[in-house]
């Protein structure tokens, strides 16, 4: 039976650790800092299918090193990390070795949870079969996607989910903010730090799990937008967070929410939404709007406490892609649609690549469920070498430089450059 102690175990996982202890020793990252001098970040996590475990040997390094988190946020499997990290304790906490022992006992397999043509459709994908079985494959499953919308009913992950929050005493929404919100003993800034306040929003922990309401045309953000859906959010599972971020289109049955609120104050307040409440709601996977949501924490114009870290899954395109099959324009038409608008703000705010690292996930396929332990022990060593190169890179002192650069333009355009602004 595969263990945690599998995974940080890895000769790779060893080696990265390693060169944070001896590179990166006694290095900044952040302003905000507890009594047990853990320092703290945002971190927001991409979106990537099962490829999501890279994401657990990312944190495990960065917790390692002695970095917290106060706002976590992700998409689809990023989602999911984010809100375990959320659920697993307290901010100060660390949550990567439970995490960890989560992921181990994780039934990936059962999650394809649809018909045996279900199954077979998918398997055929994975294994990259010729155009003739993949639409004789296709062919079965016309009545699949004709009822249902979608292959498997991702029962199997709600089910699962459920019961690992509430193995960690979270049943409810309410109970998971209580706990965000726990102030770690000592929370301050630096001492060096004289333009800015520790803020009471920084004191406490945030989630941020994006869904797509397809139903209105909305990028969700849960728990914050709940009350949309929920008449009463306080009691609702946070589970189903997760499982509206995972819906990846024609994998999985769309995740459907009846008796959404009617009130159209909120709908205009929250959503930006002036037409008719929906009485009920489709949800897609949140990775069709914004698969690497790292604007969710970003304040403008100010010369941050702590910076948002972002993990990204896969290897950046250095190359156009070719495309000369059907299936190869439908992946270009998704992956255009679900990168454009993440790539568009890191564009527009170019101090963020000095936050952001990729993670190469070599060639593990996304949606390949019934991958092989040694495969997924492969991906968490990925995320932890990947963490060790970006935490002996990052440069706090000079991307707050970079920041107040900016935060002095901004003030100066609009006629006042006063410190207390850039704080």
């Amino acid at each position: 039976m595969a263990t945690a102690q599998d995974y940080i175990t890895h000769p790779e996982v060893l080696k990265a650790l390693q060169t944070v202890k001896s590179d990166c020793r006694s290095k900044e990252y952040s302003d905000i800092i507890d009594a047990g001098d853990h320092q703290y970040v945002d971190l927001v996590m991409e979106g990537g299918g099962v490829l999501g475990i890279a994401l657990t040997g990312y944190t495990y390094v960065l917790e390692q090193a002695g970095i917290r988190f106060l706002g976590v946020g992700g998409t689809s499997a990023g989602s999911i990390n984010a809100l375990m990290i959320a659920a697993l304790g307290p901010p100060g906490q660390a949550k990567s070795e439970r995490l960890l022992d989560v992921l181990s006992r994780m039934p990936m397999e059962t999650f394809i949870d649809g018909d045996s043509d279900a199954k077979d459709f998918s398997q055929a994908v994975l294994d990259k079969a010729g155009m003739v079985k993949l639409i004789w494959k296709a062919s079965q499953i016309i009545d699949n996607l004709k009822e249902d919308l979608g292959l498997n009913p991702g029962d199997a992950f709600l089910h699962w989910l459920t019961a690992e929050l509430q193995g960690v005493g979270i049943k409810t929404t309410v109970e998971l903010l209580a706990q965000l919100r726990t102030v770690s003993p000592g929370l301050r800034l630096r001492p060096t730090r004289t333009d800015s306040k520790l803020s009471e929003k920084d004191k406490g922990g945030d989630l941020v799990m994006i869904a797509a309401d397809i139903t209105t045309e909305t990028k969700v953000e849960f728990p914050r937008m709940a009350g949309l859906y929920w008449c009463n959010p306080e009691p609702v599972n946070p589970a189903y967070f997760a499982r509206a971020s995972m819906s990846i289109p024609f994998f999985f049955h769309p995740f459907t929410v009846k008796e959404c609120s009617q009130n159209r104050t909120l709908w205009r307040e929250l959503a930006g939404y002036e037409g008719t409440p929906p009485q009920h709601v489709m949800f897609m996977d949140g990775g069709i709007m914004s698969n690497f949501p790292i604007n969710v924490f970003h304040q403008p114009y100010r010369i941050p406490t702590a910076p948002t870290f972002g993990a990204k899954i896969g290897i950046e395109g250095a190359e156009p892609t070719e495309i000369t099959k059907p299936s190869q324009l439908l992946g270009a038409v998704f992956d255009a649609a679900r990168h454009t608008l993440d790539d568009d703000f890191i564009k527009a705010n170019p101090d963020y690549k000095h936050l952001v690292k990729m993670i190469d996930t070599g060639s593990h396929h996304w949606l390949n469920f019934t991958m092989s332990h040694g495969d997924k022990v492969d991906l968490f060593a990925r995320g932890a070498n990947a963490a060790a190169e970006f935490l002996c890179a990052f440069d706090w002192p000079k991307y707050k430089a970079i920041r107040k650069g900016l935060a002095e333009a901004f003030q100066a355009s609009v006629g006042n450059g006063s410190a207390k602004e850039l704080g």
